[in-house]
């Protein structure tokens, strides 16, 4: 997953935040980015920082969700790539190191 922060410190505590809660395994912090895009009708050029977040798919909408929690933008950039292949050991790294809940009990029938 991709997403930017306007500071070193709120990248940190946002990439602190996800390997702490175990929503990803490792995120990369590479500054500084210039970033050019359109808001609001103009063109803005700003210094940002980049987090490369790695996580199993089945994360990426709680990673999401978190990000845009600790975020102090409006719209923060969260997107997120499929992963096409990669080396089996660390995948299965990253799956371990983002283990998931496990399902909710089924209940049992109750008998008559």
């Amino acid at each position: 997953m991709l997403t930017t922060a306007p500071s070193r410190e709120e990248a940190d505590r946002i990439a602190a935040a996800l390997v702490d809660e175990r929503l990803a395994a490792c995120v990369n912090v590479v500054a500084p980015i210039t970033s050019i895009y359109r808001w609001r009708g103009a063109v803005e050029r700003a210094e940002e920082v980049l987090l490369l977040v790695k996580t199993r798919r089945a994360r990426v909408a709680r990673v999401g969700a978190r990000i845009r929690a600790l975020h102090s933008y409006d719209l923060p950039e969260v997107i997120a790539l499929p992963i096409d292949a990669g080396s089996a050991a660390y995948l299965a790294w990253i799956a371990a190191e983002t283990p998931l809940p496990p399902p909710p009990a089924r209940r049992r029938p109750r008998r008559r």
